[in-house]
């Protein structure tokens, strides 16, 4: 009996007895049912933010606008079995409560979502900055170590001055002492 339980999978104890599966903790669980409905954050997130963009446009306020005014005025001048909202309009209240009650959140989401952001790309900004900064320093001291380089590496224009006053002494050593310098020839 031991024999048939390890080959179900059910590892036997020292008595014999067959133990419940252990799971692997190598592999996942299997999902459990949820109460609540799962969800995307990141799609519910940018249903959020196309929302608040929209409540922020010219042409929602002007579609509500329009909405409240046919409400209105077909509340007042609609046959009285037509009319669904009575004069202190209790259910246009309350349907505009309610638009405010979902806008507000999905206003503070959209918000929060771009403040996150902003946030990392001001932090992407700082570090460029920071090695643009290093960057720069660096180019800075090897200039300074070019230049300091430099001071000290023969010029074309000084060579050409040393030539031109060697030539000049050369000439100089020719008129002085004419015959010498015929003979070294």
């Amino acid at each position: 009996m031991a024999g048939e339980d390890r080959a179900k999978g059910a590892p036997a104890g020292a008595s014999g007895i067959a133990r419940p599966p252990r799971y692997r903790l190598d592999q996942p669980k299997d999902p459990r049912r949820r109460l609540l409905p799962d969800y995307d954050p990141e799609a519910f997130g940018r249903f959020s933010e196309r929302i608040a963009r929209f409540l922020g446009t010219g042409r929602f306020i002007v579609w509500m606008t329009l909405v409240i005014i046919v409400w209105v005025l077909w509340n007042i001048f609609a046959p009285s079995d037509w009319q669904f909202d009575q004069y202190p309009f209790i259910f246009l209240t309350l349907m505009l409560s309610l638009q405010a009650s979902y806008a507000a959140p999905l206003i503070l989401l959209a918000q929060n979502r771009q403040d996150d952001r902003d946030r990392v790309t001001h932090e992407q900004d700082r570090k460029q900055n920071e090695r643009s900064i290093a960057d720069t320093e660096y180019l800075t001291r090897e200039i300074a170590s070019l230049r300091m380089g430099l001071g000290e590496v023969a010029t074309r224009d000084w060579i050409r001055d040393e030539l031109e006053d060697l030539v000049k002494d050369l000439d100089d050593r020719r008129a002085l002492f004419p015959a010498e310098s015929d003979e070294d020839r």
